[in-house]
């Protein structure tokens, strides 16, 4: 195994604490080489992932991101079930107050997805 495949078979999200708590700003992540399977053809899919969150106490570690995206590549996973749970493994890791995140896939078969997931935290 390459030391590559050994960090994205290893990915945690990573956090470290936020060093503006309490005050309000986004950040805006793009991903634009996600890959997985198609559950049902096994034909790969891409996509670009777009991020935007609001932290709360923590941040994400950007490197992190890049390879818990990457653990997507050999996955056999719909569109729709692979940005919910980037949304909900993304809020377990970071607890952040607000989170968007747009899965927009690449045309396949004559047909363009858009996949779009948001979460506000209770009370915030």
């Amino acid at each position: 195994m390459k030391y590559g495949e050994i960090a994205i078979e290893n990915v945690t999200l990573t956090t470290f604490p936020n060093p503006r708590p309490g005050r309000e700003y986004e950040i805006h992540i793009t991903l634009p080489e996600y890959t997985c399977k198609c559950p049902f053809s096994g034909y790969p899919d891409f996509a670009t992932i777009y991020l935007t969150y609001v932290p709360n106490q923590l941040l994400v570690e950007l490197k992190a991101i890049k390879l818990y995206i990457n653990s997507y590549r050999d996955r056999f996973i719909s569109h729709e079930e692979a940005i919910n749970q980037i949304l909900d493994d993304f809020v377990e890791a970071a607890d952040p107050l607000r989170v968007h995140i747009k899965g927009d896939y690449n045309p396949r078969g004559n047909v363009h997805t858009i996949v779009e997931v948001k979460y506000h935290k209770p009370g915030a």
